[in-house]
C-alpha cells in the first residue's frame, strides 16, 4: 500500500508515519507545509528541517505553502492513504478528509483519540528522541526549550497538566517537538538559538 505522509518532524507525525510503516504502507514521501508563523494547524518553528528526522525513517520530504496546502492534496494521485498525526483536532482530520472524500485515498490517523499519555509512553518505549522547539502556555519557560521528551520530562509534564489543565501531548498547542534521534541514530544539532516574545517562545534550529 502506497502512501504519503503529512510530516512536521514533530512527535505526533513522527509516530504515526513509523506506525504507519509498521502496518505495511510505503511511504513514498512527506509532506511539509511552510507556514505562516503560529499557523492554526501547521508546526511554525523549523518547518525547513522536516527532511532530517525524514531520513530517519528512509523517506524524502516534499515543502508546500500553507496557502497551496489544499489543492496540493486535492491533486494527490496513485496514493492508498495520507497520514496524519491527529490525535484529538477534529478540525485537522475533517479538513485532510474533505479535501479527498471523492478519492479512493484514505486518510490514515493512528493516533486518533489515543489518550494523550500513550502518545508519549509510545516514544518512550520505541526510544524516539524529540525535544521541545516551541512552548506557549502557562506553565511553561525557556528552560523548557530544548529538553528532550524522557521519562523525567513526562513526569515535568504530568505536574504541569495537575496545576493548569494542559494538553499532556501538547495536542492543543502547548509545545511542539522536533524528533533528532531514533535508538543510537541522531541528527547532528550544530547550534539551539531561543526567540522568546511575552510569555512563549521557540527554538531556531542550526543542523
Amino acid at each position: 500500500m502506497k502512501a504519503v505522509t503529512l510530516f512536521s518532524g514533530g512527535k505526533d507525525s513522527f509516530l504515526s508515519t513509523m506506525i504507519a510503516m509498521e502496518h505495511g504502507y510505503d511511504i513514498l514521501y512527506g509532506i511539509t507545509i511552510i507556514p505562516d508563523e503560529y499557523s492554526m494547524m501547521f508546526h511554525y518553528p523549523n518547518s525547513g528541517m522536516a527532511k532530517y528526522p525524514a531520513s530517519l525513517l528512509n523517506f524524502e520530504i516534499k515543502y508546500i505553502g500553507e496557502k497551496t496546502f489544499d489543492e496540493y492534496i486535492k491533486s494527490i494521485n496513485g496514493v492508498d492513504a495520507i497520514i496524519t498525526g491527529a490525535i484529538a483536532s477534529d478540525y485537522q482530520k475533517t479538513r485532510i478528509e474533505r479535501l479527498v472524500y471523492n478519492k479512493k485515498t484514505i486518510v490514515f490517523s493512528p493516533l486518533w483519540r489515543k489518550k494523550q499519555e500513550y502518545i508519549i509512553e509510545e516514544l518512550l518505549l520505541r526510544n524516539i528522541k524529540a525535544m521541545i522547539i516551541s512552548v506557549s502556555a502557562e506553565g511553561f519557560g525557556k528552560d523548557d526549550l530544548g529538553k528532550t521528551i524522557n521519562y523525567d520530562y513526562f513526569n515535568h509534564l504530568k505536574e504541569i497538566y495537575k496545576k493548569y489543565r494542559i494538553n499532556i501531548a501538547g495536542e492543543g498547542g502547548e509545545y511542539e517537538s522536533f524528533v533528532y534521534g531514533i535508538n543510537k541514530n541522531e541528527i547532528d544539532i550544530k547550534n539551539k538559538n531561543i526567540v522568546w516574545k511575552n510569555s512563549g517562545g521557540y527554538l531556531i534550529l542550526d543542523i
